[in-house]
């Protein structure tokens, strides 16, 4: 595995960026890999590499980056810390991460290790809607997107994921929790229909007896069955697309 820290120039500063990818038989298919709330921290890097073990090319940008922000030191338990986090988190907007997007895409298509044409996207919790919205900001080059329990994908805005994956051909796996205060039943079960209606190629799926954050190891909410099952769907999607 080859793994690099970059620094992507963007007109807000240097976006840190962690890569990594298989050392042989490349180009490799890309995936930008959108952090979660808590930030950059070495549970993300182990997830960047298992994409990366079988076969693709992952990005995994620092997105706080404006806020001079790298890493922090996030547990459930500590308030200050916590509290740092949901304003460094309602920072962010769609059009600020798209922008980011635009930066990451060109940066990668100027290394040979990643390989030309289709891009798929990953987003947890906060992300799960720039996974989404990057397919329709770049509908000839992402291919393949996943949410998995993406917060906010319902919303009164023009750049709802809703209606932002009926701008693009890309095929969606949106993964949710049973129990999420962050993407509560009614709005999943939105989602679902506006999918349907739009005819968009998604597959939305709910998983029973969990919580929101089922798929990160180190939070109290980890399931093992849960997050085995969606590595399999992950790895599905970006075999089918990539």
């Amino acid at each position: 595995m080859i793994e690099r820290t970059v620094e992507i120039a963007t007109p807000y500063g240097a976006m840190t960026t962690f890569i990594c990818h298989p050392e042989r038989e490349g180009p490799h298919p890309p995936i930008l890999f959108y952090m979660d709330a808590p930030a950059i921290r070495e549970e993300l890097r182990d997830m960047a590499r298992r994409l990366a073990s079988v076969g693709y090319y992952v990005m995994l940008p620092n997105l706080y980056y404006r806020s001079g922000v790298m890493e922090l030191d996030w547990r459930p338990d500590n308030a200050d810390v916590r509290a740092r986090m949901m304003e460094l988190m309602g920072g962010l907007t769609i059009p600020m991460i798209m922008e980011d997007s635009d930066a990451l895409i060109a940066w990668l298509d100027g290394d040979p290790a990643a390989r030309d044409g289709a891009i798929g996207t990953l987003g947890y919790c906060m992300s799960g809607p720039f996974a989404i919205n990057a397919a329709a900001r770049h509908p000839a080059r992402v291919a393949a997107a996943a949410s998995i329990y993406g917060v906010r994908l319902v919303t009164d805005q023009p750049d709802s994921p809703h209606l932002a994956a009926a701008r693009a051909d890309a095929e969606y796996y949106v993964a949710c929790a049973e129990t999420d205060v962050w993407a509560p039943p009614e709005m999943v079960v939105s989602f679902q229909a506006a999918m349907r209606s739009a005819g968009v190629n998604a597959e939305v799926e709910i998983y029973p007896g969990v919580e929101h954050g089922f798929a990160f190891p180190q939070r109290p909410a980890f399931n093992k069955p849960a997050a085995e099952r969606h590595w399999e769907r992950l790895f599905s999607l970006y075999r089918r697309r990539l």
